[in-house]
């Protein structure tokens, strides 16, 4: 039995209209040259006013910024650190207040944006503890060379609509460890929670560091372009990374850019079809299947395909799907008004190609509502298995073969992660070595953490980040080479 609530009535949820949202510029919180409406994707409703930055106030931000980082690349590296663990206690003070500002922005369950909070947190003070000392590269009687760490300069960062708090702290975080300064541009759709971030840094950081602006979609090709701006660190969909790519060329800016993805999840034959079956439903849905590494594609060895079919129909058919401020609440809406057209487009693919096993009908009613959906006997050449699907419908394919699996899993354009499901380790091991993508998991998904790179290949992104490497990226390497001879 499927389940949908009524999304939560205004009166029960904290309205935010009344509350002002500033920018922060130049260590001053201010009003933007224009407003743009916030709406609960639940409701439909407007929930706040939004600033705006235009032309003048971005060039007041990035100079700001460059004008801060004469200062802060030469403070030394336990004042930095100093400000991080102060930003994560003032961060943790206003936990509830976050994640219930990014559930009605997003959409999401209050649950998972609590979380959200949480893996920001947790990444703010573990990359804190990260220290870059100089690499001794030769040191006899010829010379002494060493590789230094030292920051670009001005950093942009180009923020998503789905994770948008926790992917502004992991990109500031790391940016200023190593001494660059940084302005944030959040998703049009998703400002709130970025605005009550500047409101902790006001606090914290010297005046121009980190500068937070508003958009209404016209901001990030500026600062991609922008000739102060050494580095774009952008997260989005793979065709608007192309776009940062093309902006930031003519000033050949360090990129990276993590981009969409279409992973796949290969469930072997000797798998528990019931727990691959949960584990994997899990983190297909997950954020409603607005991640760029949710599991996309799922491919089932045909002696455990119709077990596994049915099991993953049963728990689309008892997912809780509401407003997010409820607490009993799986799965929100879709975040907006263009992806859930997008979603919607799906659902018709997904009748028209394959067989509708659960979900599969628009929701009457407001808010932005897909019930998670899951669509068996589909071929891969219907779009809704070649292409990412941002949304919450998931296709289930047949294959007799490891050979055959492999090479149609790796048959695609994307190649951000992926994972292989079975009781046999070493065999799921084996699979997984053979899958082209930034990182395969085995008998898991999506577990991401602070010190472990994370990076897409092919058309999933260029460069990386987490782990040292992903604090690397935010650096130049300077070498120092001494002739001793």
């Amino acid at each position: 039995m499927t389940q949908t609530k009524t999304p939560a009535a205004p009166g029960d949820r904290k309205d935010l209209s009344g509350r002002p949202f500033r920018q922060l510029i130049d260590g001053q919180l201010v009003a933007g040259a224009s407003e743009v409406p916030v709406v609960d994707p639940a409701t439909e409703e407007i929930i706040a006013k939004a600033p705006v930055a235009d032309r003048n106030q971005l060039e007041q931000a990035v100079a700001a910024a460059k004008s801060a980082f004469q200062t802060w690349r030469n403070v030394g590296h336990e004042r930095r650190v100093e400000a991080i663990r102060k930003i994560a206690d003032a961060v943790a003070a206003r936990r509830e207040e976050i994640a219930r500002a990014t559930t009605l922005e997003v959409g999401k369950p209050i649950t998972a944006a609590r979380m959200d909070v949480d893996l920001a947190l947790l990444w703010a003070r573990q990359v804190a503890e990260v220290s870059l000392e100089p690499e001794i590269l030769q040191d006899d009687e010829q010379a002494y060379i060493t590789m230094h760490r030292r920051p670009i300069g001005v950093v942009a960062a180009i923020i998503p609509w789905n994770f948008p708090f926790f992917q502004t702290v992991y990109k500031v975080i790391p940016a200023i460890l190593t001494g660059n300064t940084v302005v944030v541009k959040p998703s049009p759709t998703t400002p709130l929670n970025a605005m009550i971030l500047g409101e902790i840094l006001q606090d914290v950081l010297p005046a121009g560091v980190v500068n937070i602006i508003g958009d209404n979609g016209h901001i990030g090709p500026l600062l991609a372009e922008h000739p102060d701006i050494g580095k774009v660190s952008f997260t989005g969909s793979t065709v608007a990374g192309r776009k940062v790519m093309a902006s930031a060329a003519p000033t050949l800016k360090r990129v990276v850019l993590e981009l969409g993805g279409n992973d796949a999840a290969i469930v072997l034959e000797d798998a528990d079809v019931a727990k691959a079956a949960r584990d994997i439903f899990t983190w297909a849905f997950m954020n409603s299947g607005q991640v760029c590494i949710n599991i996309k594609r799922i491919f089932v060895h045909e002696s455990i395909y119709d077990a596994f079919c049915d099991a993953f129909a049963g728990l689309a058919d008892a997912a809780v799907v509401g407003h997010g401020l409820d607490e009993t609440t799986q799965y929100g809406p879709v975040q907006n008004r263009r992806q859930y057209e997008t979603a919607l487009r799906c659902l018709e693919i997904a009748q028209r190609d394959g067989k509708v096993i659960a979900g599969g009908a628009r929701q009457d009613g407001k808010g932005y509502f897909v019930r998670p959906t899951v669509v068996r006997d589909i071929p891969d050449t219907s779009d809704l298995v070649r292409e990412e699907t941002f949304g919450p419908i998931r296709p289930i394919m047949k294959y007799s073969s490891i050979d055959d699996v492999v090479r149609r899993v790796n048959d695609t354009d994307y190649g951000l992660g992926g994972s292989v499901w079975g009781r046999d380790i070493d065999l799921a091991a084996k699979v997984a070595a053979r899958i082209d993508s930034g990182t395969t998991w085995v008998n898991s998904h999506f577990a991401l953490s602070p010190g472990v790179p994370f990076g897409g290949r092919k058309q999933s992104g260029l460069g990386t980040e987490f782990g040292l490497d992903g604090i690397h990226e935010y650096t130049d390497r300077h070498v120092i080479n001494v002739s001793r001879a």
